[in-house]
């Protein structure tokens, strides 16, 4: 799907998409509780979809490997890789898109060291084995995404485990939030200085809990409005572990005129949506510590480039970093959304403060993480039409 921008200011109230973060957790909480746990406000995108699918997989008494497709989702392709070993001895898992390319090395590395087979060809991964009782050891800077999926199956297993951190632990509230689901559906993990304590035989237990709203789905909204649109987000909890709620005070200091550095490395979900602030700021944005985004949906340091310099940004990529430089307005453009919900959802903020109209090539990936965007985005005033073509 191409969509073309007119662009104008938006103007209004909205309420984001519940939280993917949080769905994804509680999601895998209640499944391992069995029955009788009450989940509320649970979004339908693409990504929560694909761990519901899995779950599924997973609970089925055949007694062949479940085939677990991932879709794109990150979140639903780490987290369970260590429960279908505890589970049922392993699993297939495919995906699409970049997924099956994103970096298993933390995960490889314990399993050689633990003698679980695993096998990665072209768009599949498969494990096999028994997941044992002890000590894992691996680096806090790839992704949290690691230590969460060890989290949720350690204490199923017959004995004490513990996770060791080999390098400081990014993203540090993304493991907060597990800490927090764990807790809510009865498994206690104990916080250690060089990483987490985790008691075995240990048993979820059903919980009612109600999915929050997500921050980094209204970082966009709240982008908006810091270039100029009226808009007011609503539904957000203002002591939410969420860390992408960082949003704020990084977004006034975007406001502010001269240099501001800002260390995306725990939050690197608001580079899209900082960096069309940026772009139309007043003042000159370095974002650094921001490697890890070269191995999201797309290349993010080299799409958000591209994109926001196709509206006639000054932007400048380092290897692990990018500097934007501010203008009052943009000209317009198209841009190619590469198969990544937060580069389009970016552009859309952007169009507001251009020129001319902004032409989005397969905008149809915001489903990922949040299918009501182009509908919230009309809602709130926003000029759209959408068509086929090259």
């Amino acid at each position: 799907m191409n969509l073309t921008i007119t662009p104008k200011r938006l103007r209004g109230a909205v309420t984001p998409p519940p939280s993917k973060s949080q769905a994804h957790r509680y999601l895998i909480s209640a499944a391992l509780a069995g029955e009788g746990s009450v989940l509320r406000n649970l979004a339908d995108s693409q990504d929560i979809q694909a761990t519901r699918r899995c779950l599924a997989q997973l609970k089925t008494d055949s007694p062949f490997f479940p085939h677990l497709d991932c879709g794109e989702s990150g979140s639903t392709l780490r987290f369970l890789i260590p429960l279908a070993l505890v589970l049922r001895g392993g699993g297939v898992f495919t995906g699409r898109g970049r997924l099956m390319e994103r970096p298993q090395k933390p995960y490889f590395d314990l399993f050689d060291e633990k003698g679980i087979r695993y096998e990665q060809s072209e768009g599949m991964l498969a494990v096999e084995g028994t997941l044992p009782p002890g000590v894992y050891r691996l680096p806090g800077s790839v992704s949290s995404q690691f230590v969460t999926g060890l989290l949720y199956a350690l204490p199923l297993l017959e004995d004490s485990s513990e996770i060791v951190l080999t390098t400081p632990l990014e993203s540090r509230s993304y493991v907060d939030m597990t800490l927090e689901a764990l807790d809510r559906f009865g498994v206690a993990v104990e916080q250690k200085p060089e990483g987490f304590r985790v008691p075995g035989r240990q048993a979820y237990a059903p919980a009612e809990a109600e999915v929050e709203a997500d921050w980094s789905q209204a970082a966009f909204w709240l982008a908006a409005a810091s270039l100029g649109s009226a808009v007011s987000v609503e539904g957000l909890r203002r002591d939410s572990l969420q860390g992408d709620r960082a949003v704020v005070s990084h977004l006034e200091r975007l406001e502010r005129s001269g240099e501001a550095e800002l260390d995306v490395s725990d939050c690197p979900d608001l580079l899209p949506p900082l960096s069309a602030a940026a772009a139309l700021g007043r003042g000159t944005a370095h974002f650094t510590n921001a490697a890890r985004l070269r191995i999201k949906e797309s290349d993010r340091l080299a799409s958000i480039t591209a994109a926001l310099t196709a509206l006639g940004a000054d932007v400048e990529e380092g290897p692990d970093s990018l500097t934007i430089r501010g203008r009052e307005q943009l000209a317009g453009g198209t841009v190619d959304c590469c198969n990544d919900h937060r580069i389009a959802m970016m552009a859309a903020v952007a169009a507001t403060r251009c020129s001319g109209p902004v032409t989005l090539l397969g905008a149809e990936c915001v489903a990922k993480s949040y299918p009501d965007f182009w509908k919230h985005y009309r809602m709130l005033g926003g000029e759209i039409l959408e068509y086929t073509g090259k």
